[in-house]
């Protein structure tokens, strides 16, 4: 198995800057790495960072609650080596087993336990992670049908999605982005869309950037 993983470059305050290409198996990863604090911003006003990702490739049994394929265990290490050094703090998963082991990599390098929320809930999550404290680094595996509400919900906007009788969701053949939103202190969103920014810092928004893992035969 081998892995190749791209990171278009952004900047701005606290958004990691990573290119990551021809990352094989059992070679030496690059990793997202926390960034330095800036030392004129108050800790209080300090942005959460929030990665959501859908769940690796999963198995075919159990057919009620699957585990990982192969190529889905080979991608959650990926994940893990990506962010081992990116500060997480915290942790989430659904009550479904594929999204608590694409964290389980991470959180052993992290040494954080899974949260494990309601797939069922995504307002109750957004109201959870808006509540984590200023400067958090939180990983988020959820399902294909969750991570676009969650994004949306927290004030980002998300491309690349499909409109079913379900609602939004992502392809159901994606499973290699990551989302990377950069939460201000004081923005992001109350969970039906609308702004939860502060009246002096009205222009503060989510931002979102997204980075792949492909895991194809070696």
């Amino acid at each position: 198995m081998s892995i190749r993983t791209t990171f278009p470059r952004r900047t701005g305050l606290l958004l990691l800057s990573i290119a990551l290409a021809g990352v094989a198996l059992g070679a030496a990863p690059l990793r997202a790495r926390a960034p330095a604090a800036a030392p004129a911003t108050p800790a209080s006003l300090a942005p959460r960072v929030l990665f959501l990702v859908r769940h690796a490739e999963k198995a075919t049994a159990p057919p009620k609650d699957p585990t990982l394929s192969e190529a889905g265990s080979a991608r959650a290490e990926a994940l893990g080596d990506l962010l081992a050094d990116a500060g997480v703090t915290h942790l989430f998963a659904s009550e479904f087993q594929r999204t608590q082991l694409t964290l389980a990599p991470l959180a052993k390098r992290v040494g954080k336990t899974v949260t494990v929320v309601n797939a069922g809930d995504p307002a109750a999550l957004i109201a959870t992670l808006q509540a984590l404290p200023p400067g958090a680094v939180a990983v988020v595996a959820g399902h294909s049908n969750t991570i676009p509400p969650l994004v949306r919900g927290l004030g980002g906007t998300l491309s690349g999605t499909e409109t079913t009788p379900r609602g939004e969701m992502l392809p159901d053949d994606e499973y290699g982005r990551v989302m990377q939103l950069i939460v201000p202190s004081g923005g992001g969103s109350n969970g039906d869309g609308s702004n939860n920014g502060g009246a002096s810092t009205g222009a503060a928004t989510t931002t979102v950037t997204s980075l792949r893992l492909h895991v194809g035969a070696r």
